[in-house]
């Protein structure tokens, strides 16, 4: 049986299989939202055959997580995951993070810092967290790590898209 974690939102707990597919409220919410809004994202839809499939889950402190196969078709210089491949994945992950919480929004600004190699034939952890919502702008940070070692991060703003409801105006009586 798979680790198992509590995940309060709100005033709901939740219960999700850590890194297995599952349907909690954060997923469905991300599911929808994925379909909704960005079903054909390169990234994380599972539909793209050449897609990266991305696949993330709610973890116990509310960050999106995933593994994520460094094939050698995502190769640049020999060995070495492809920068570009490298900052899709963490924008990505950042996106899908939003998406968990229930919000849609769209990269306004990305600072990827690369601080060593990423391996191909090798899995890394993908990872990213809310660091500040002040709706319309939404900050988060995401990481990629192989071997236990950090091997890229990225900061970045999200925005709202005009057109969209604003999650932080909905009013709970």
């Amino acid at each position: 049986m798979a680790p198992t974690a509590a995940i309060t939102m709100g005033m709901n707990t939740t219960t999700i299989t850590t890194m297995a597919a599952t349907t909690t409220p954060a997923t469905t919410t991300m599911t929808d939202l994925r379909t909704q809004h960005h079903s054909r994202c390169i990234v994380c839809s599972p539909d793209i055959a050449d897609g990266l499939r991305l696949q993330l889950v709610l973890d116990d402190q509310g960050a999106a997580a995933g593994d994520f196969a460094c094939d050698a078709r995502y190769g640049g210089y020999p060995g070495m995951m492809h920068g570009g491949i490298i900052a899709a994945l963490l924008d990505g992950a950042m996106t899908n993070c939003l998406f968990l919480h229930g919000i849609t929004a769209v990269t306004a600004q990305l600072v990827v810092h690369f601080r060593h190699p990423v391996l191909l034939n090798t899995t890394a952890q993908v990872r990213a967290w809310i660091t500040q919502q002040d709706s319309p702008v939404f900050r988060l940070q995401a990481q990629l790590r192989q071997q236990q070692v950090v091997k890229a991060t990225a900061k970045a703003a999200f925005m709202l898209p005009r057109g969209m409801p604003d999650p932080a105006m909905e009013v709970h009586l």
